[in-house]
């Protein structure tokens, strides 16, 4: 497989655009991104084996089980985030290793649907803090020391924004190659 093509299925909307300044209209797009993704995440599964969920979306890439559960983590994390950094000055937030935790147990022996099911609650509730932030709280911000950056609220939202529909794109794009 070529570099192209293996950047195209690592990356199929692209990388995030670190530049893209603040605006009200993204941040709403951003967050309706969040709301919706446990149900585009619930059109992916949809009628997947066991077989199918281990199968990964890319060569070296995680299985789809793995992507599924690591959605869950990392926006776990995400919400983490946002409540310090609206709680706290620039708190320096902990960085985790995703693909050590992509090989935890509770992986690969905890059904797919507890995550999705995680994802449901957890973007409700990142959904109604998010629609319900002040002006400016919109600016407020945590360090990520692996980084070596200062993250503003906004920008945060729309880092998760794309990572939830980056992750479903993958898992929709092998099930469209796979003809599932």
């Amino acid at each position: 497989m070529d570099a192209a093509t293996l950047e195209e299925l690592k990356y199929p909307i692209g990388k995030f655009d670190y530049s893209e300044p603040y605006s009200e209209e993204k941040v709403n797009g951003w967050i309706d991104a969040i709301e919706a993704l446990p149900s585009w995440l619930d059109i992916c599964i949809e009628n997947l084996d066991a077989q199918q969920l281990d199968t990964p979306y890319r060569p070296d890439g995680w299985t789809i089980n793995q992507v599924f559960h690591h959605i869950a983590d990392s926006h776990m994390n995400g919400v983490q985030r946002l409540k310090l950094a609206l709680t706290e000055y620039n708190p320096t937030i902990i960085p985790y290793n995703e693909k050590l935790w992509a090989e935890l147990p509770d992986v690969s022996h905890t059904p797919v649907n507890i995550s999705i099911t995680m994802v449901h609650a957890l973007h409700r509730r990142w959904g109604q803090l998010l629609r319900n932030l002040k002006p400016e709280d919109w600016k407020r911000t945590y360090y990520h020391p692996a980084d070596d950056r200062t993250v503003p609220i906004w920008q945060s939202t729309g880092v998760y924004a794309w990572h939830g529909r980056h992750h479903m794109e993958q898992v929709r794009r092998l099930r469209e190659r796979m003809g599932w």
